[in-house]
C-alpha cells in the first residue's frame, strides 16, 4: 500500500496508523525506495534525522540476521530531560517515526502476520545519561587529591568507613564499618561485606570523603560517599 498525500500535507506517520477491524496494519513511508541496499538507507536515515532533530546527536548501526535486517538508531545526546519515562518514550517514538518514513510494514494481527523492508529501533544510549549527568553537576563532589592507587596504599585493617550518602534504599545508609583485611581488589569489612575497589575514574578521595560512583542509565550520577576514619 502507497500512502499519497496531497501537496503541503504532512504524510501519515508510523505512530499514527492503525489497525483495521480486520487486524490489518499496513504502511508505507515517503520516503521509502523499493530494493534500496542497508548502508545507502542508514546514510539516508542519519541525514534526515540530523536534520529533523538539529540539536541531537544520534548514531546509527546496521545488523543482518536470518529474520531480516535492523537499523537502530541510539540517542547520544539532547537538551531534553528525559529522565521522566512518558517524555522518554514520546522522545522514542518521534525519532522512530521518522525512521519508518524509510520502510513499509505489511502485518495481520490475527493471522500472526508480519512483513517489512527492516526492523528499527530507536533508543537512549548510556551516553546521554552521562552527557546528562554531566550538565546537572556531581551531587557529593569530593576532590581527587588522593588517587586509587595511594588509597590502597594508606588505607589499613583498623581503619573505619561510615556510608553518610547513597542511592535510595541502600540498606548500609549510616552504618560505620571497621575495614578487617585490605585485598588488592576489595576490603574485607566487618559483618561478613565488603567493598570492591571501583577503576580509576569512577573513585575520589580527598583524604577523609570516598566517593565511589555506580551510575547506571537511569540514574548516571549514582555513587556512594563514605566518610574515611583512621584507626586511633
Amino acid at each position: 500500500m502507497t500512502d499519497v498525500t496531497a501537496p503541503d500535507v504532512p504524510a501519515r506517520l508510523y505512530s499514527q496508523t492503525d489497525y483495521d477491524e480486520r487486524g490489518n496494519f499496513q504502511y508505507q513511508g515517503d520516503l521509502y525506495r523499493s530494493g534500496e541496499d542497508l548502508p545507502s538507507l542508514a546514510s539516508r536515515m542519519g541525514r534526515h534525522l540530523a536534520e529533523q532533530f538539529t540539536l541531537t546527536r544520534i548514531a546509527i548501526s546496521t545488523s543482518k540476521f536470518a529474520g531480516g535486517r535492523k537499523v537502530t538508531a541510539e540517542i547520544l545526546d539532547t537538551p531534553a530531560d528525559l529522565t521522566d519515562s512518558d517524555r522518554q518514550n514520546a522522545f522514542i517514538v518521534e525519532v522512530r517515526d521518522q525512521m519508518e518514513r524509510f520502510g513499509f510494514t505489511c502485518a495481520n494481527a490475527l493471522q500472526g502476520f508480519h512483513s517489512c523492508s527492516f526492523f528499527c529501533e530507536a533508543r537512549i544510549g548510556r551516553a546521554y545519561w552521562a552527557a546528562l549527568a554531566k550538565r546537572r553537576g556531581p551531587r557529593n563532589p569530593v576532590e581527587a587529591l588522593v588517587s586509587l592507587a595511594a588509597f590502597k596504599k594508606r588505607v589499613k585493617p583498623g581503619d573505619s568507613l561510615k556510608l553518610i550518602d547513597a542511592p535510595a534504599g541502600h540498606r548500609s545508609l549510616g552504618t560505620t564499618r571497621t575495614i578487617t583485611r585490605v585485598r588488592s581488589g576489595d576490603l574485607i569489612l566487618e559483618g561478613r561485606s565488603h567493598l570492591d575497589f571501583p577503576r580509576a575514574a569512577a573513585f575520589a578521595c580527598d583524604g577523609k570523603l570516598v566517593r565511589i560512583s555506580i551510575g547506571s542509565d537511569y540514574d548516571p550520577d549514582a555513587h556512594l560517599l563514605y566518610e574515611w576514619r583512621a584507626a586511633a
